[in-house]
């Protein structure tokens, strides 16, 4: 069985013991989450829901909460004496899906 959810403004596509990285969520690590902006359950009968399907949840547990990897923000104008240098970290939270119900 999948469910697709909804969160941090992307929809991911998880089923029971997935890892994932979705953007920063509020919580400590080991605690767990319940996700109810379930788009669509699939498996034997596919269920679509308008906009989510009604009483479906997922539960994940926190794995971690950390930053990505630094890029680099470069830009520049030529011939004008114009650059700019500046790095990013984003948070986000990883996540393993413990259970999936109808």
């Amino acid at each position: 069985m999948y469910a697709v959810i909804k969160t941090g403004g992307k929809q991911y596509r998880v089923s029971e013991g997935d890892k994932l990285r979705v953007e920063k969520l509020a919580g400590d690590v080991g605690s767990e989450i319940v996700f109810d902006d379930v788009l669509m359950l699939g498996g034997d009968a596919v269920a679509i829901g308008k906009p989510t399907v009604a009483g479906a949840l997922v539960k994940a547990e926190i794995v971690a909460q950390d930053r990505a990897k630094k890029i680099i923000v470069f830009k520049m104008r030529r011939r004008k004496r114009y650059q700019r240098k500046y790095g990013h970290r984003q948070p986000y939270t990883e996540l393993r899906i413990t259970g999936i119900s109808a």
